[in-house]
C-alpha cells in the first residue's frame, strides 16, 4: 500500500499549516510507515494517509510524487 505522510521538519518548532510538507511511502500498514519515519527522519508526523483507487492516480500524475525509500538496517 501507498501511504502519503505529512510532516513538519522538527520536532522542536511549533507546527504551522503553512510548513506541512509530505511525502509518499510503500509500507504493509500505516503502523509500519509510521515506523520508517520515525526511525530514519526527524519529522514530524502529523498524519498518514492511505491512497488508492481515485486519490492514487491522482497523486500519481503530480511531478512531485516520487516514492520514498528508505535503506534497510
Amino acid at each position: 500500500m501507498i501511504y502519503k505522510v505529512f510532516y513538519q521538519n522538527d520536532k522542536i518548532a511549533n507546527p504551522k499549516r503553512e510548513d506541512t510538507k509530505s511525502l509518499y511511502i510503500e509500507a504493509d500498514s500505516s503502523v509500519i510507515a509510521r515506523g520508517l519515519v520515525e526511525e530514519n527522519t526527524p519529522y514530524n508526523i502529523e498524519l498518514i494517509q492511505e491512497l488508492t483507487g481515485n486519490s492514487l492516480a491522482y497523486e500519481q500524475e503530480s511531478p512531485d510524487f516520487k516514492l520514498t525509500k528508505f535503506g534497510t538496517k
